[in-house]
């Protein structure tokens, strides 16, 4: 075994791949009090830029490992990722 530590910049090194990386971020992050069609608009804007990403199941999954809170990542927003986690938490508390 080595004391050596692992490279941790490998387990991130997908995001270089990522389409938001030449984006604005705002696509991405609502501004505070952003409501109604606004929202909506920006979210659909921001999902289908995540469809055509190379690397939107690598985001996916670690937005929802770290239950990244804020902003569409992997194509989810927040109340999408919101509810897979409470399906998860119930899913994990139901004894059957």
């Amino acid at each position: 075994m080595s004391a050596e530590p692992v490279p941790v910049a490998s387990l991130w090194e997908w995001q270089h791949e990522g389409l938001c990386r030449e984006s604005n971020p705002e696509m991405f992050f609502h501004p505070e009090g952003e409501r109604g069609p606004s929202r909506r608009w920006r979210d659909e804007r921001a999902i289908a830029m995540c469809e055509q990403c190379p690397v939107l199941v690598q985001c996916r999954e670690h937005a929802l490992t770290v239950r990244e809170p804020y902003g569409v990542w992997g194509g989810l927003t927040e109340q999408m990722r919101e509810q897979i986690w409470a399906e998860q938490d119930n899913a994990l508390s139901d004894p059957a």
